[in-house]
């Protein structure tokens, strides 16, 4: 039989109440989202940089961030099911009298229903994101070889996930520099928007899973809420220089295990951006978006491992797969769409991320040569 990896408690419990947000606006979204929150992206909406628009009524928000006059929305409202038109209508005639668009990024089930037969949107597929009921975890285990050898890598050198009260997350210098580590390692400059890296200091109603081999912190998972699904998302998998193969599948291992323990029904790891479940579902885009998506995939790994990513999730045997899109509230999705997008997560114009991305490419091979030649003389 195999073993089972329990994750080691808080001392203290989990839900030790944190102050309430500052800032009034961030407060009264965290109110709606913790009882609305339905879309997998709904949480994120209180992390930094992040614009919010509340309904006349004020049982409504939606977040957003600007980018080349369209508002890029993180996911889709959040408000009760029943009233999705009605915001979706007052949201998008606010945005028109400003001279703006609206963006909908990693839409899901809702919004695309509530929004298919509308003749003034257009939508395209994103990829996938993997989705379990975390109840079933010790049984996918169980039949999965490949990922007890993986999880038995991490045990046999010492690794430990211990659940930590997220009060005092924020302060600490450990997991700063175990960030600071795994943002070096990405091959673009530090993106935002809905692949924020910045939210320690904002834990409020997320569950930190660390994962540490005797005192040192060698990686990290982040789980944010989406309460109106009982369930949760897991926002960030962080790993460290110093951590062993098998840390990040350990971390998944202890989270699922305590989500499930805790009564959730619901976690997913997230939008797999091109992912090749997404297209199974045979949803079309359009050709010149099939081809430009086709190439991003194929040839802009040294940047985002698409196909690394989408093997990662896949490598838990998700219960299913769910399509996540974009969707653009004009009658055809144009290139201008998908600049918005870009500039949404980078803050900048897309040319200028591509040659800073380039440049850290550059940086990094340089920083590889070195090391061998040392590593060379060393040997002479």
């Amino acid at each position: 039989m195999h073993q089972h990896l329990h994750v080691t408690a808080p001392e203290q419990t989990r839900h030790v109440p944190l102050p309430s947000p500052a800032n009034q606006a961030v407060a009264r979204a965290r109110a709606l989202v913790l009882v609305r929150g339905w879309n997998a992206t709904s949480y994120q909406i209180v992390n930094p940089g992040i614009k919010l628009w509340f309904s006349a009524r004020g049982d409504a928000v939606v977040g957003y961030v600007l980018a080349q006059r369209a508002r890029v929305v993180a996911g889709a409202p959040v408000c009760s099911v029943e009233r999705l038109p009605a915001v979706i209508e007052e949201f998008e005639r606010e945005c028109a009298e400003d001279g703006e668009r609206a963006l909908y990024f990693g839409a899901e089930e809702r919004l695309e229903g509530a929004l298919r037969a509308s003749r003034g949107h257009s939508m395209v597929l994103l990829g996938a994101q993997p989705a379990w009921d975390p109840r079933g975890w010790d049984a996918i285990v169980g039949r999965r070889a490949s990922l007890r050898a993986q999880l038995n890598r991490a045990r046999n050198k010492r690794v430990v996930v211990r659940e930590r009260v997220v009060g005092a997350s924020a302060s600490d210098p450990a997991l700063r520099r175990t960030l600071d580590e795994w943002l070096a390692t990405r091959g673009l400059p530090a993106l935002h928007f809905l692949v924020e890296p910045e939210t320690l200091e904002r834990m409020w109603d997320r569950r930190l899973f660390v994962a540490e081999r005797g005192a040192e912190v060698v990686g990290f998972l982040l789980a944010s809420p989406v309460p109106a699904r009982n369930g949760w998302l897991v926002e960030q998998i962080v790993r460290g220089d110093a951590a062993p193969n098998g840390t990040n599948e350990l971390l998944v291992d202890a989270a699922m295990r305590a989500l499930a323990g805790s009564g959730a029904t619901y976690v997913t790891l997230g939008l797999s951006p091109l992912s090749s479940h997404a297209f199974e579902i045979g949803t079309a885009n359009p050709l010149w978006l099939r081809v430009l998506l086709r190439w991003v995939r194929a040839h802009g790994r040294r940047f985002y491992n698409f196909e690394g990513l989408d093997r990662f999730k896949s490598k838990f045997a998700p219960d299913r797969w769910e399509p996540v899109y974009a969707i653009y509230a004009r009658r055809r999705f144009s290139l201008a769409a998908l600049r918005a997008i870009a500039v949404a997560f980078t803050g900048e114009s897309p040319e200028v991320t591509f040659l800073r991305a380039v440049a850290r490419a550059v940086r990094t091979e340089l920083g590889w040569m070195r090391e061998r030649a040392a590593h060379r003389d060393q040997k002479r």
